[in-house]
């Protein structure tokens, strides 16, 4: 089963317009998502989809590849269908282009339990939850089943431990995402559901439409660029670890957490 990676990248954005053009230890935001995500064991196509010609300019000046894709697309979800649609990739992983300290054994995992198991229509990340994030709503808290199945998303934090003498473990959700390719091709025509209006998280559709979500830990955490603020953290995080071209800092330094773009 060949496995691609569409990373969605649009220039307009309310925060941060052209963030992903930003220049980060001397190269832009999307060359180093491209980069870490080309790492990866089991990618057969690393691809940029994106809306804007400055974009896909860039990337291929650095020797990526991109495709140009609709304008009218509501999410990364669509955009990342739009291309599979004309892919025969069986596995398409979709990764944020804004997320330049991606591990690539991150997506590696992805790609590895989505062609072991053809019945899983989709699968994403967690990690441990940090206790400072408990309360964040920007942080995406998730609780899974014994057999790692997303039961449930929120912005919220679940589960509320009422008495326990050993609490459960608590997971953050980390929204990269991994899809068989004929779910991915449905998903957007799911009709919206009231639960992922209400936390606004597009994952919540997969579940209230009776799909299941596998849920793989990773002891790696990202840091998503949002802001200028965001691209100066993560910049100096870098420095911090020796990162720039030998690869991307620890996954565990502290850092302020990034508000979700789940959609």
């Amino acid at each position: 089963m060949s496995v691609l990676v569409v990373i969605p990248a649009r220039y307009g954005s309310t925060r941060f317009p052209g963030k992903p053009l930003a220049t980060l230890a001397g190269k832009p935001v999307i060359q180093h998502v491209y980069e870490q995500a080309a790492k990866a064991q089991g990618i057969d196509e690393v691809l940029v989809a994106t809306d804007d010609e400055r974009i896909r300019a860039a990337v291929l000046r650095f020797g990526g590849a991109a495709v140009m894709t609709s304008p009218d697309a509501r999410s990364g979800t669509e955009r990342v269908a739009e291309v599979a649609r004309t892919r025969s990739a069986q596995v398409v992983i979709n990764v944020q282009g804004d997320e330049p300290l991606i591990q690539p054994e991150m997506l590696g995992s992805l790609a590895e339990v989505l062609q072991q198991h053809a019945a899983v229509p989709m699968a994403s990340l967690m990690t441990r939850l940090r206790p400072e994030d408990l309360a964040n709503p920007n942080v995406v808290k998730v609780v899974v089943d014994r057999d790692g199945y997303a039961m449930y998303f929120s912005r919220s934090p679940i589960p509320r431990v009422r008495d326990a003498t050993t609490p459960p473990p608590m997971w953050k959700h980390l929204g990269l995402y991994g899809y068989q390719r004929h779910f991915l091709l449905q998903f957007p025509s799911l009709e919206p559901t009231p639960l992922e209006q209400a936390e606004q998280l597009e994952q919540l559709r997969a579940l209230e439409h009776g799909y299941k979500i596998k849920l793989l830990e990773t002891a790696h955490d990202t840091i998503g660029v949002d802001t200028p603020d965001d691209l100066k953290r993560v910049e100096a995080l870098m420095k911090e670890h020796g990162a720039g071209d030998k690869g991307h800092g620890s996954s565990h330094a502290p850092r302020p957490s990034p508000p979700s773009r789940d959609g």
